[in-house]
């Protein structure tokens, strides 16, 4: 039995539209990017996704977070689909809540700030971290700026393909996408030039809070699902 506090994005699972324009992040992402990216990469990963939980009523009341948090129980034909597809699903509909017009300039402060000079040393440390991560990942994937429920410590890394951090218990922060449709029609192979354009683009403000709800021990859920307690029998 499920018990709901809160409506959940469950299957179908839709592609929610985004809070800006497609060319809101010129010039540091490119229009016909941000619209191949999210009206066609990000829809493909939602609709293979319904596709491989269709004939699985069983799984169709679940967030896609507990849908990979399950996925090792789950039937074998649809198990790395729900990983690749949903895990896709996963990172993006967080990446469009990151991403700011009219960010450029702007700096992290409060507790964020505080917590990038403790763990990095600096913001622009942080930036270098946070860029050769991504820049010495090899192949797809996605960096990563999650804080430590335990102790409030910050740590950068990157991941690769969709494999999410959920099972690691680390909230996410920030996030940045290392798959080539996320830069290649405006930097081709330069993924640094990409990363680098990047913080003219975040919304610290939403970073923010997201820490602050760490800090204060509340659970972050990713975009489009809302917190809630279940059991399942």
């Amino acid at each position: 039995m499920i018990l709901e506090t809160r409506k959940l994005s469950t299957y179908p699972f839709v592609l929610e539209p985004l809070p800006f324009a497609y060319d809101a992040l010129e010039p540091y992402i490119d229009a016909a990017t941000v619209q191949l990216h999210h009206g066609q990469h990000h829809q493909a990963y939602i609709t293979h996704l319904n596709a491989a939980l269709k004939d699985y009523p069983e799984f169709h009341g679940f967030s896609i977070e507990e849908l990979l948090r399950m996925r090792s129980e789950m039937p074998v034909a649809i198990r790395q689909t729900v990983h690749d597809q949903g895990g896709g699903h996963l990172h993006h509909q967080l990446l469009w809540k990151m991403l700011k017009p009219g960010a450029a300039g702007a700096e992290p402060d409060g507790a964020l700030a505080i917590s990038i000079d403790r763990d990095f040393g600096s913001f622009d440390a942080f930036k270098a971290k946070f860029a050769e991560t991504g820049v010495k990942h090899f192949a797809s994937g996605w960096v990563f700026l999650v804080v430590n429920p335990a102790d409030g410590e910050l740590e950068v890394f990157a991941r690769p393909d969709h494999d999410n951090v959920l099972l690691e218990r680390k909230p996410v922060l920030l996030i940045n996408d290392l798959w080539e449709h996320a830069y290649y029609l405006k930097y081709q192979s330069r993924r640094a030039d990409y990363l680098n354009a990047f913080w003219n683009v975040v919304n610290w403000k939403y970073v923010s809070q997201r820490l602050a709800g760490v800090l204060a021990g509340q659970s972050q859920p990713w975009p489009m699902t809302q917190k809630f307690s279940h059991s399942v029998r």
